[in-house]
């Protein structure tokens, strides 16, 4: 499996990008995106998507090549053909997880990845492939609009992930960390995991925080 989970793309670390390329395995121009943003956020085209087509630019995708899914209806086999990355996108990690699971997304990308597509999250879509979104009510919490009770997330790997970690948050996710029994994977803005089949790795600049690393 090739899953690239960030915590706020490559904005702040441009290499992030270039290893999106790399796992992907073909010439920019030639890759194809699958963009999936909730519908609020889909509407409104925010500065956080303007944003992400700035770093889609500076890795030489073409804007041409995106296509947007607003998780406001089922998703059909004609929406992944030709499709080499499914990205999902940053915002609350409950209202995600529930439109991936009412839209049938969720299976279809387990089905994508396990064929060789490459996976890439922002923030959320890191959470959502974890084997439960808990880390999401952490640090920084979303809201659960959705009411979510079930928190199982896609479970594509062994490890939660925390995005826009900061040391100030050392001390509140080493104590939720021992409620888990996974290993804890804690990202600031500049660092990402990479998966590429059975290596995991975290890359970027700084210290890296993992935490139940012998769980």
């Amino acid at each position: 499996m090739k899953l690239l989970l960030t915590s706020a793309g490559w904005w702040k670390n441009p290499k992030i990008g270039k290893e999106l390329v790399k796992l992907v395995g073909k010439k920019p121009a030639e890759i194809k995106v699958f963009l999936v943003i909730t519908p609020t956020k889909y509407l409104k085209r925010n500065k956080y998507i303007v944003r992400q087509f700035k770093q889609f630019k500076g890795i030489h995708i073409p804007e041409r090549n995106i296509t947007f899914f607003p998780l406001n209806r089922k998703v059909t086999n004609a929406d992944l053909k030709g499709i080499d990355v499914i990205f999902v996108f940053g915002g609350d990690t409950f209202e995600y997880l529930d439109g991936l699971r009412k839209t049938g997304l969720g299976k279809e990308i387990k089905k994508f990845v396990r064929k060789g597509g490459v996976y890439l999250g922002l923030s959320a879509g890191s959470y959502v492939v974890c084997p439960t979104i808990i880390a999401a009510s952490w640090n920084h919490p979303d809201r659960n609009a959705p009411g979510l009770k079930n928190l199982t997330g896609l479970d594509l790997v062994p490890f939660l992930v925390i995005a826009h970690f900061e040391e100030k948050y050392l001390k509140i996710t080493e104590e939720e960390a021992r409620s888990v029994k996974y290993r804890v994977i804690a990202l600031t803005d500049k660092q990402a995991v990479l998966v590429n089949d059975k290596e995991t790795r975290i890359i970027g600049p700084g210290k890296k925080f993992v935490f139940n690393s012998k769980k």
